[in-house]
């Protein structure tokens, strides 16, 4: 049995366009997820309070979890578009043909920083937002506490 591996090494070669561009998209969701953060940081906090504990957590749950998507996925597509185009870089390399492989180098350093500046955005804000969130629980649960008593 045998398999092609020029159909595998195409498929492959495929994937790096589509997922550049969900990098790009990674990193916009990123900067606006980032501008959100920031709002609720300045307006969105004292409204949580208002609304109450269970409020607070579904809320924080959904946003948590955006944040975690940012951090840990783009990540991981910047490696997978770093080492897509290197496999071809290499080839050409070994053909004689240096300028193809510095082409497929510099697409794969900028799918990293692309990667990387995606998962770094939601990496700060999901800490952020944590920590937010805590402080908002801590308040109610001294109110609920205190008013109790």
């Amino acid at each position: 049995m045998s398999i092609n591996l020029n159909s595998l090494h195409s498929a492959i070669t495929w994937l790096l366009e589509p997922v550049i561009i969900v990098l790009i998209a990674a990193v916009v969701i990123a900067v606006l997820e980032a501008g959100l953060a920031i709002g609720e940081r300045l307006f969105g906090l004292k409204q949580l309070r208002k609304a109450g504990e269970q409020a607070v957590l579904r809320i924080a749950r959904k946003r948590l979890e955006r944040a975690d998507f940012l951090a840990r996925i783009p990540p991981m597509l910047g490696l997978m578009a770093t080492i897509i185009p290197l496999g071809p870089g290499l080839a050409a390399l070994g053909q004689g043909n240096p300028s193809l492989l510095a082409q497929a180098v510099t697409t794969a350093f900028d799918a990293t920083v692309l990667g990387l500046l995606a998962g770094i955005i939601g990496l700060v804000i999901g800490k952020c937002r944590r920590r937010w969130y805590e402080d908002v629980l801590v308040s109610l649960e001294t109110q609920s506490t205190s008013s109790a008593q």
